[in-house]
């Protein structure tokens, strides 16, 4: 089905792929093995125990770049992948999602340009599961190998015909949160929901939690301060929020590139800064 022989595929429920992919109605792409659950619970949650509704989940990497210390410092690049690839599965077990992709590719191969194979399947992915809402690295992250898979996923949703087209695609946080976006720019998605699950999703992680990298406390945490510091004036609507960003100005006929549209996020939330500054100035000459 798809052209990397590596990539790894878990149906929870055991459906065929064909079936996994058509049912999908909301859909994560990202680089690494806990992207997805990092940015995308407001997907897995919207699905979890549903019937009508049914998540998938694609990550791109092999995992063989991951950090690595404590119990797993001297773990060899083919164990790491191993482990990494055994978590995702996990994770996908318990979210019950409908599928979970892992595309094999190495961080080198995500972000060299093209990668005519990895463009590949993501347009085979994203044609045959047609999903309502699709979650996406944002352009201002931080990290070179989740810029890379957007770009790369972008160009993937270009090449389709406008019918194949998800009705929303949005632009999540990882390396880099999206609290300086102007409000107007936010897209704040709930991920209130089921807060055992996230967390148990999260742990599911251990080679990063048991490694280092204790993204279980910063994700729960970052979900938690933008539900609180979002609106200064009222109470918390929220538990927990993820910010994302409207992505699907990029697939109109008259785009801007990426780093056009991301220039121009940028420039809004300078200009508004200024502005908020320069009415309380008031130094004379």
């Amino acid at each position: 089905m798809l052209k990397n022989p590596h990539y790894d595929l878990i149906i929870p429920d055991n459906a065929s792929p064909a079936d996994a992919l058509a049912r999908t109605t909301h859909l994560a792409i990202g680089a690494h093995q806990d992207d997805l659950e990092i940015m995308a619970y407001h997907g897995i949650a919207a699905c979890y125990q549903k019937e009508d509704l049914w998540f998938t989940g694609v990550t791109a990497t092999d995992g063989a770049s991951s950090s690595r210390s404590g119990p797993y410092a001297d773990y060899s690049n083919e164990e790491m992948m191993a482990k990494r690839l055994e978590e995702q599965q996990e994770a996908a077990k318990i979210g019950r999602y409908s599928a979970q992709f892992q595309l094999g590719y190495s961080s080198s191969e995500v972000k060299s340009s093209p990668s005519k194979a990895l463009q590949e399947d993501l347009k085979i992915l994203l044609q045959n599961a047609q999903p309502d809402i699709l979650y996406l690295h944002n352009p201002a992250d931080k990290h070179d190998t989740h810029v890379a898979l957007l770009a790369a996923c972008i160009d993937a949703l270009r090449s389709l015909e406008p019918q194949y087209y998800p009705k929303r695609v949005l632009g999540c946080e990882v390396w880099r949160d999206l609290d300086w976006l102007a409000d107007d720019k936010k897209v704040p998605l709930d991920s209130s929901q089921y807060p055992k699950l996230a967390e148990k999703l999260l742990q599911v992680f251990d080679s990063q939690i048991n490694g280092g990298k204790r993204y279980d406390l910063a994700t729960l945490g970052r979900r938690r301060a933008n539900a609180t510091f979002f609106e200064p004036r009222g109470s918390d609507s929220q538990t927990a929020t993820t910010f994302a960003i409207d992505l699907s100005p990029l697939l109109a006929n008259d785009a801007p590139t990426l780093s056009e549209f991301t220039h121009s996020l940028i420039s809004q939330f300078q200009k508004e800064t200024t502005a908020r500054i320069n009415q309380f100035l008031h130094t004379t000459k």
